[in-house]
């Protein structure tokens, strides 16, 4: 190499010597550059995130306790705007961005529901989540016929849907159910079958030996007489008692109500003048497949959905050597073993019929 390249490669050799510190120090101020961007940027989302989680877990602009109802396949996403505009949250916005981020409300249940004052949007979540909506009750009283019962649902304003076919008689278990606004009243009506099923189905296991009813079906046939009979109450199982007696002596059981389900289908006789009329003697002598004064053993069928008081009673019934029972004006009934006795019972409680229509 020649002296003057030589000198050349010297040169450049020493521009790059001062120049490399230089080039450094800039790759060493970028870097730092960018960490301190990373870190303004991360620090700003996460007060950002911190934010979010605040606004959602703190106490919202709810003044009063409400009522809110989420509707059949709604999610967070259209609510969102609702809650804000109900006054229930300050932010759908920021609702919906923590339901992006964390993934809430993804298991919304339909329903109404009742939202504190204050509840925060978290709370509010949590809420539509866990399906504790509010339930309303719907009362179908012990001894009602299926046609009645359904009456009452189709009147139900707290339920929806069309009325299902009026189920056999028999098939429904009378109580109070508490449901949420907007079941269907076929849900309503196949829960109430299911509960007689289950009720008949535990009790049966449980039933007393020899009893003259063959299957469960036998069973309700029977308890719907009692129940009918008597409405519930202290003497269902000694009234239970009372027709199982007669059973086993092949005596016929002689139930009014018997008669009228024959005549009527367990709707209220009434006379010209529209009100409550009682039994006529040729209702009395008119054979039909209920009238238990003109046919031995049980009815055809139910004359009523019975309650769980009156089916215990006829599988568990009192023991008792009584084989009649009439009413006995104080709201419960006198009970005899011999006819002569029931008769004089009767006659008392015609003295008290007379008495009680001569002061109306």
């Amino acid at each position: 190499m020649s002296e003057k390249q030589v000198s050349k490669s010297v040169d450049k050799q020493e521009v790059e010597d001062v120049i490399s510190p230089v080039k450094s120090r800039k790759k060493t101020f970028a870097f730092m550059g960018f960490l301190v961007f990373v870190t303004l940027f991360g620090g700003l989302l996460l007060a950002s995130y911190n934010f979010m989680k605040y606004r959602y877990v703190r106490s919202g602009p709810l003044a009063e306790a409400t009522v809110f109802a989420v509707p059949q396949g709604a999610g967070l996403s259209s609510l969102a705007g609702k809650l804000e505009d109900g006054g229930l949250i300050d932010s759908a916005t920021m609702l919906k961005l923590n339901a992006k981020l964390t993934g809430i409300g993804g298991a919304l249940k339909t329903g109404e529901y009742a939202i504190e004052a204050g509840a925060s949007m978290k709370d509010i979540i949590e809420t539509f989540e866990s399906g504790k909506t509010i339930l309303y009750p719907v009362t179908l009283p012990e001894g009602l016929t299926s046609a009645q019962h359904m009456r009452i649902i189709e009147s139900t304003d707290t339920l929806t849907g069309e009325l299902p076919d009026t189920p056999p008689e028999g098939t429904l278990l009378p109580e109070t159910y508490m449901h949420p606004r907007g079941m269907s009243r076929a849900a309503l009506v196949k829960k109430m079958r299911d509960a007689q099923t289950e009720l008949i189905d535990r009790l049966w296991e449980t039933r007393q030996k020899g009893l003259p009813v063959i299957g469960k079906r036998e069973a309700i046939i029977l308890a719907s007489v009692v129940e009918k009979e008597t409405g519930g109450g202290r003497e269902t199982p000694k009234v239970a008692g009372v027709f199982i007696n007669r059973l086993n002596k092949g005596m016929r059981l002689q139930s009014d109500p018997t008669i009228i389900y024959g005549i009527s289908q367990g709707e209220i006789l009434r006379g010209r003048d529209g009100k409550q009329r009682g039994l006529r003697r040729s209702e009395i002598d008119r054979k039909t497949d209920w009238n238990t004064y003109q046919i031995d053993g049980l009815p055809k069928t139910p004359i009523c959905n019975p309650g769980a008081e009156a089916i215990a009673a006829v599988l568990n019934p009192e023991e008792t050597d009584a084989l009649f029972f009439v009413a006995d004006g104080t709201g419960g009934h006198a009970f005899s073993k011999t006819y002569a006795e029931h008769n004089r019972n009767v006659a008392k409680w015609r003295k008290i019929e007379r008495q009680r229509r001569s002061q109306n």
